[in-house]
């Protein structure tokens, strides 16, 4: 298009082109995906959605919470598990409540009675100083209209875990990516679901190439740029799979391979990030020699 002079712009012309960039080979048959690999992928990526939507919820929740209820943290650990939210959203509600019952009855057989009761007794607690204390009805409301938002995602959380746990399982992929330490399995969906069928790719630098993780190639006249970028040109959500994958099996050296590897650049003098991209290609290769061989990764 952009050899002409003149800017023209119709269906005859728009036909030309693609028929002269069939000819010449620019476009490449599209890759139809196994379905399994397509539904999965719809799954791992609503369940990024929502969690990116449940992270910005629980900043929310946690500076509105701040105004309205600042002692409470004082009671649960985890502010945002399920049991915590349901119980504020009970005293929010003003109801007046046998603590150590509701308590009880929310955490089921996943706590003992004694947790249970410590609980209530520390909720009492900071219940009567914050009775004494005035706050803003419309932050209240809002603090309670947040909680009620936050236990739906966590529900929906839980249900698109399950499906991807359940669809997993049907995936030998699945089973052989979590094989590499540190990858549990939404992150081996996650993967899988992204790469789809690996026998698309010829070789491991076609599968780095899609990832993004390919260096840029610049160069010009006698010179050859040496430190270059990644491309990423390719999926995103495989990158930070990938990203994921590398400080999982940094954590408490579940991955030896990758730490010593880690180590090994770092003492090179190279900076962190770029380390850590490299383990990231390092475990990638890895990914596609396990399922093209169908065997689980061995240290």
């Amino acid at each position: 298009k952009g050899t002409q002079l003149r800017k023209v712009k119709t269906d005859a012309l728009d036909a030309w082109h693609l028929a002269e960039m069939y000819y010449r080979g620019d476009v490449k048959p599209h890759r139809t995906w196994n379905e399994t690999f397509t539904e999965l992928q719809h799954l791992t990526r609503q369940h990024e959605f929502v969690t990116g939507i449940f992270v910005q919820a629980k900043l929310n929740s946690r500076a509105l919470l701040e105004q309205v209820f600042p002692t409470y943290e004082q009671v649960f650990y985890n502010v945002f598990s399920a049991t915590s939210l349901t119980v504020l959203a009970r005293c929010l509600e003003g109801n007046a409540e046998d603590w150590n019952e509701v308590i009880q009855g929310i955490a089921g057989r996943s706590h003992s009675k004694r947790w249970a009761n410590e609980k209530a007794r520390k909720l009492e607690e900071v219940l009567n100083h914050w009775k004494e204390a005035r706050c803003s009805p419309s932050q209240s409301k809002a603090l309670l209209g947040m909680v009620s938002l936050l236990l739906t995602m966590i529900r929906q959380l839980d249900e698109l875990e399950k499906q991807m746990e359940d669809m997993a399982a049907n995936l030998p992929e699945v089973e052989l990516v979590k094989s590499i330490p540190g990858i549990g399995t939404k992150l081996a969906a996650a993967i899988i679901a992204e790469v789809g069928d690996v026998k698309q790719f010829s070789d491991a630098k076609q599968l780095v190439a899609y990832a993004g993780l390919d260096p840029g190639i610049f160069s010009s006249g006698k010179f050859t740029a040496t430190n270059t970028r990644i491309t990423k040109r390719g999926s995103k959500r495989l990158r930070r799979s990938l990203y994921l994958a590398v400080q999982c099996g940094m954590r408490k050296n579940a991955n030896a391979r990758i730490r010593s590897y880690y180590e090994k650049k770092r003492k090179e003098g190279k900076p962190y990030k770029v380390v850590v991209i490299a383990c990231a290609n390092k475990v990638l290769h890895h990914i596609f020699a396990i399922l093209q061989k169908g065997q689980p990764y061995q240290a």
